[in-house]
């Protein structure tokens, strides 16, 4: 009960919040909402918050979310994932979510770390300092040690709890819009969505896993060099902590950060170091905005921040080039093969018209000049038209393709000329050679090999399941059991039955006789 009154009295604060940053609901929604619920809605946006008018409904969205706190700003994050549901341009905004905050003292900091890492931590950080940057989950310390410089990324205290009732706030009201029927909330699956949104909230509470991935990702990014990662120091390194080396450079968002840089080639890095990552390795840094972007005074551009990471497997992999070969060689037919044969559109549907489909995204493309062309253009018509036939596509494609807008975003941002399409040539042209050329094959036939040879071994144990099977159905049913009286303990559950109607009535009559 407690729990309950808790958890609306929370929604009940985020929809003050939304109001008065004029987020409004869809008019299904409000045409369904109590009159009461319509008044206070309409009394709160008689104040707005500052800032909020002249900007468009996902910027005012990312400024409510950012004022409620870690979970919100988190949800924001996880609602750009989804621009087949609520648009590209609102995912773009909303990717932009910014949730800096005051730092935390430096002596909770120093806390944390003893806590960690016990009568170790003074030798282990050493003159600890201010922090450098403080976010709603973490914030970072710039120290010096034997080793060199390193980056020190601390949990806030009490950041777990406040993140669990957030979410078990979420969860109700997530629970409450499905059983609404509505046919946009089965669409979004708002169920499936907070519990998503939590695991990567839960593994984001465990700076360990983080590492873990910046150490995975350095090692896949460091065979083409496109892009790096920082270098983790294991040994200050914990569940609430986390070290790397320092990186010095400037972030993209500075201003000043690509005075005398070759900006055509930058770009070129950012595209490439995505895709390589992606189709090569199955691995992708899945928040590719600039302030996670750091180009070094060496001239490496370092990416950091591995708490949102995506994965896909080698049939996503081979779907996502043939895609963007297809779309490369205006083979409309081809993409639209590859989307049936990964059993993304129902079989009910025809390839004939889907390609048609696909060539009104495409062709108006081609013939213009690459400032022009945005893929955030053409994924947003792309996710227009796979609705239309019936497409659902899975989560990690999503996030794949989501990734993608934000690599457009930054690259054009550094070079306003850039061409993704051309961009991305060299690494699906290399990746479809891998695959689909000798060393392929090569591959392939190993494969298959591999598997035949499992399945040889695995032979005689399948002939014994058989055999026994067989023996089984040929072997005589054993005899009834002899049936036995039930009536004592038929008689002993009535007697149960009797006295708990009893004590049931005596009650309900205390209650209500008072």
């Amino acid at each position: 009960m407690l729990d309950a009154l808790s958890d609306y009295s929370r929604l009940m604060r985020a929809a003050a919040v939304l109001a008065r940053h004029d987020v409004v609901a869809p008019e299904a929604i409000r045409s369904r909402a109590p009159w009461p619920l319509k008044a206070a809605g309409a009394l709160l946006r008689l104040t707005p918050a500052s800032g909020s008018r002249g900007r468009r409904p996902a910027e005012r969205l990312a400024a409510a979310l950012e004022r409620l706190g870690p979970a919100w700003i988190k949800l924001g994050q996880f609602l750009a994932t989804r621009p087949d549901v609520i648009g590209v341009e609102a995912a773009t905004d909303l990717s932009r979510l910014k949730d800096q905050l005051a730092p935390f003292p430096e002596r909770e900091a120093r806390r944390a770390l003893e806590t960690e890492f016990g009568d170790e931590a003074a030798a282990l950080f050493p003159q600890l300092g201010p922090a450098i940057a403080a976010a709603s989950v973490a914030q970072v310390h710039r120290i010096r040690t034997p080793e060199g410089e390193r980056a020190v990324k601390i949990l806030r205290p009490g950041v777990e709890r406040m993140i669990e009732v957030e979410l078990r706030a979420m969860r109700r009201a997530a629970g409450l819009a499905e059983a609404s029927g509505h046919p946009e909330a089965a669409r979004m699956e708002p169920v499936q969505f907070v519990e998503t949104m939590a695991r990567s909230l839960s593994r984001e509470m465990d700076l360990r896993l983080e590492a873990g991935a910046a150490s995975e990702f350095a090692e896949i990014a460091a065979i083409d060099g496109f892009v790096h990662a920082p270098a983790v120091d294991w040994a200050r390194t914990g569940r609430r902590v986390l070290t790397t080396e320092w990186i010095s450079g400037r972030s993209l968002t500075d201003a000043g950060a690509l005075a005398g840089v070759d900006r055509a080639d930058l770009a070129n890095r950012i595209t490439r170091g995505f895709l390589a990552t992606a189709l090569d390795h199955g691995f992708f840094h899945a928040d590719l905005h600039e302030g996670n972007m750091i180009l070094a005074d060496d001239g490496r551009l370092v990416l950091v921040d591995f708490g949102i990471m995506g994965r896909i497997g080698p049939p996503e992999r081979r779907f996502l080039a043939e895609i963007l070969a297809g779309f490369l060689k205006r083979d409309y037919r081809r993409v639209s093969e590859v989307h049936f044969e990964a059993g993304y559109v129902p079989q009910g549907q025809s390839v004939d018209d889907f390609a048609q489909a696909l060539r009104s995204v495409g062709e108006p493309i081609f013939g213009r000049a690459a400032e022009e062309v945005s893929m955030a253009r053409v994924l947003l018509q792309l996710f227009d038209i796979t609705h239309q036939f019936g497409m659902h596509l899975r989560p990690e494609l999503i996030l794949l393709q989501k990734t993608m807008v934000q690599v457009e975003g930054v690259a054009r941002t550094v070079d306003p000329a850039h061409n993704i399409w051309q961009a991305a040539d060299p690494i699906v042209s290399r990746w479809t050679g891998r695959q689909f050329g000798p060393e392929g094959l090569k591959t392939l036939a190993m494969n298959v090999i591999r598997d035949g040879a499992k399945r040889l071994r695995d032979a005689p144990a399948l002939l014994d399941r058989l055999e026994a099977i067989a023996h089984a159905a040929s072997a005589p049913p054993p005899p009834a059991p002899k049936p036995r009286s039930n009536g004592p303990v038929a008689l002993l559950w009535f007697g149960v039955g009797v006295v708990v109607a009893g004590l049931s009535a005596a009650a309900l009559w205390g209650w209500f006789g008072r």
